[in-house]
Formats: C-alpha cells, structure tokens, sequence
C-alpha cells in the first residue's frame, strides 16, 4: 500500500475527529473545517515521518493544535461580527452547548487550546505540556484559571442545576494523569 493510499485512509477514518476538536478550539464550524483542511495538508506534506510517529493520531493532534495557533498569531483568519455562530450538533442541552462555546470563545487562544487538549481530548498534564512547548505548571496554572473563567461565565446564565452537576464535577476534575 502506497503512502498516498495509507494517507488517504488515516484521513477518512479521523477526519471527524480532528474536526470536532476544531470546533472547539476556534468555535466557528467554517474555520474548523478549514482549520481541519489546512491540517490535513500539512500531515499529508510529512506524512512519512508521521507514520514512523509512536501515535498517529497525537502527531495529527500536534499539528492541528499548532496550525491553530499559529493562524491565531498570525491573523489570517479574522473574526467578524456578522458572521453567524453555527454549533455541532450533539445530544444534550442546547443552551448549556451555546454557553460553553461562547465562554471557550472569550478564551485566548493558547488556554482555549489548553483546555481542549486537557479535557476534551483527555490527554495528560506532561502531553499538552510537550505539545504546547511548555512547563507543566503553566499547563495546571492555565488550566486552573481558565475553568474558574468558565465556572463564573456559566454562573452568570444561571445554568447552575442539578442536572448539571456531573458536568460541573468534570469541570473540577484536576488530575495528573
């Protein structure tokens, strides 16, 4: 099997979810999916060093993360105020859904990056470190002011129920994995 055909394949099968995490970090469904497209590119252009990776997918996470970043710094891709917010759709409570994406949204973008890696993608306090270019304690620092941002923000639209309460417990959940 060619390296073409081998790409072609990894990119059918992760492609909705490198998307997913895009939506979160960038909270817009157009920029995730050129977001997603641009990171596709990038992995196909080194794909052979990505193979010989020990993880695919966190190699893909990497690159994803950091193109995001990167076009952040760069501002290539503006926000504008007209530009109409579209959310993924996903089972659960749709107010609660529109909430967190706008309270990621007030995020910079290095700790919404954080938080998504940290928590959303389930990976460690050391990974998001290495893949941030970080210390540790930056990661556990950032991460901890962040989710008090987020706690307040969702405070504040009195989305605070019971229902909630596993939600807000993973929230609060610091742990060095």
């Amino acid at each position: 099997m060619g390296y073409d055909q081998e790409f072609e394949e990894y990119a059918r099968a992760r492609q909705s979810r490198l998307y997913r995490t895009a939506v979160l970090l960038c909270g817009d469904t157009h920029r995730a999916q050129d977001l997603v497209q641009n990171t596709l590119v990038r992995l196909l252009r080194y794909w052979p060093r990505a193979m010989r990776a020990d993880n695919i997918d966190a190699y893909a996470r990497t690159v994803l993360t950091r193109t995001f970043l990167a076009e952040q710094r760069r501002g290539l891709l503006s926000r504008r105020a007209h530009a109409v917010q579209d959310n993924p759709t996903a089972p659960g409570d749709p107010a609660l859904r529109v909430t967190l994406l706008a309270a990621l949204g007030e995020l910079p973008p290095r700790a919404r990056a954080m938080l998504i890696l940290r928590y959303w993608e389930d990976l460690s306090v050391a990974t998001v470190a290495g893949l941030m270019r970080c210390s540790q304690s930056t990661v556990r620092s950032t991460c901890s002011r962040s989710l008090a941002l987020l706690r307040t923000r969702l405070d504040d639209v009195e989305l605070r129920a019971e229902p909630y309460a596993d939600f807000y417990a993973s929230l609060g959940a610091e742990s060095d994995r």
